[in-house]
């Protein structure tokens, strides 16, 4: 049967990249974690100082940056490279994940991001989230999926993920840092975070892991049974 491409779209720790993994997983897809491709980019420019609002600086910087997915058999998962070194857990730092957002509005970085996804892509049998993938990676393909949950339930996830890594961390800096995320990717100018017209709709506020794949994985073979009938 031909494979599709899904695209995961929604708003900070809805568990887009949780739920991906898992598909791609059981569909033997490809997964594509955009957001940490946006991540890396911005612990290159934090690295070197770059001074983001200067464009001239951002693409001399975007020259110097290579970016892979290379498969970590020990963990089952595919691990963000940049320029040949595994940063897949630096890029979940606080302070990452406090400019990402500032980062990931700019123009030429998203252009630069989305034309290696387009690239990966091509092939189809993939799984990819992020919060423009249904809108401007991938606007053709065959299932689309927003996922959104309660703002409650994803401060308690994010809290819960970061305290394991700093336990100094407050629940107030989590939630004010997902607000800020969420209002920077609703409002940036180059491809905002928004649903997609042909998108449906997964609130998993009060599902389990198990559930929501279980509702993600029928909609998949649904549009993968379409398209066969349609060749």
């Amino acid at each position: 049967m031909r494979k599709i491409i899904i695209a995961i779209d929604g708003y900070s720790s809805c568990g887009k990249s949780t739920l991906a993994k898992a598909l791609a997983k059981k569909l033997s897809y490809v997964f594509i974690d955009s957001g940490a491709m946006y991540r890396a980019i911005t612990l290159y420019f934090l690295r070197e100082h770059i001074d983001w609002n200067n464009e001239e600086k951002v693409l001399e910087a975007l020259d110097n940056i290579k970016l892979h997915f290379y498969y970590n058999d020990e963990e089952g998962t595919s691990d963000m490279y940049l320029n040949d070194e595994n940063v897949e857990l630096l890029i979940r730092d606080m302070l990452v994940s406090e400019n990402v957002s500032e980062v990931a509005a700019i123009k030429a970085v998203r252009e630069f991001a989305v034309a290696q996804q387009q690239l990966m892509g091509k092939k189809k049998g993939i799984v990819m989230d992020g919060r423009d993938i249904g809108t401007t990676v991938f606007p053709y393909a065959q299932l689309k999926i927003f996922v959104t949950a309660d703002n409650g339930i994803r401060v308690e996830r994010r809290f819960k993920e970061l305290y394991a890594k700093n336990p100094n961390i407050t629940i107030e800096e989590v939630k004010n840092n997902l607000e800020m995320r969420d209002y920077i990717d609703s409002n940036r100018e180059f491809s905002p975070l928004r649903k997609a017209e042909d998108a449906v709709i997964l609130d998993n506020s009060n599902l389990t892991r198990e559930e929501q794949l279980a509702i993600a994985l029928s909609w998949a073979k649904e549009k993968k049974l379409q398209v066969h009938e349609q060749d």
